[in-house]
């Protein structure tokens, strides 16, 4: 079951070539990056720290540290993104501390970060109850989490808008991993809301577009 403690698949993160060449695919999405890093921007104080959990290549953590009065703090579980991340902070000129860890084991102590996001990450945790249990221990009272994903219910047109304007390999490649592997391990409405009931927060609110959703959940 998708709600379940833990998946079937290991956690491993990408690395070498296949993070590079995700990284390369992203890179063209930074419209929305920024769209998401305003909206979350909007949601804090000065002076707020913020977690990226699984931030691959670090593309909306560093336009999260552009708008934010605060701290950007990134942890991923594979070696070549954090590498990665870090370098295009620094290319950047901004201060984010990228680490290397699991997101179900947060090498961080108890009510530290205002607010958590993670972005196309969650699908592929082999311990997704224990990740959102980490989250809620790390968050501060009144802090809040954000989770953004494919959805599982996808429709095919939302897929090809999805790819709509890439380079036609690049574009195929996309829609078979999307309609396989992804596919296989995301969730849905339902499922999401479910794991959410079973952790710490209680509860999440869940919001839908064609491709994907948004859990928030608060502490």
């Amino acid at each position: 079951m998708a709600s379940a403690s833990t998946k079937p698949h290991k956690g491993i993160g990408m690395e070498g070539v296949i993070a590079f060449w995700y990284a390369r695919q992203t890179a063209r999405d930074v419209d929305e990056f920024q769209r998401v890093a305003r909206r979350i921007a909007a949601h804090l104080n000065p002076g707020s720290q913020v977690l990226e959990i699984a931030p691959g290549p670090g593309y909306l953590a560093i336009e999260l540290a552009r708008v934010i009065d605060g701290r950007v703090t990134g942890l991923d579980i594979s070696r070549s993104f954090v590498r990665m991340a870090r370098e295009n902070a620094r290319k950047a000129g901004l201060r984010i501390d990228f680490e290397h860890g699991d997101a179900a084991d947060l090498p961080f102590p108890d009510n530290q970060f205002d607010f958590i996001a993670c972005r196309a990450a969650f699908k592929n945790f082999a311990r997704p109850l224990a990740a959102l249990n980490e989250m809620h221990r790390v968050l501060k009272d009144g802090g809040t989490a954000l989770v953004i994903d494919l959805r599982k219910d996808f429709s095919r047109q939302a897929v090809n808008d999805y790819v709509s304007g890439r380079n036609p390999l690049a574009a195929a490649m996309i829609k078979l991993t999307f309609n396989t592997m992804l596919k296989r391990r995301a969730y849905t409405k339902e499922s999401m809301a479910g794991l959410a009931a079973q952790s710490q927060f209680g509860r999440a609110e869940i919001r839908l577009d064609p491709i994907g959703f948004e859990a928030w959940l608060r502490k």
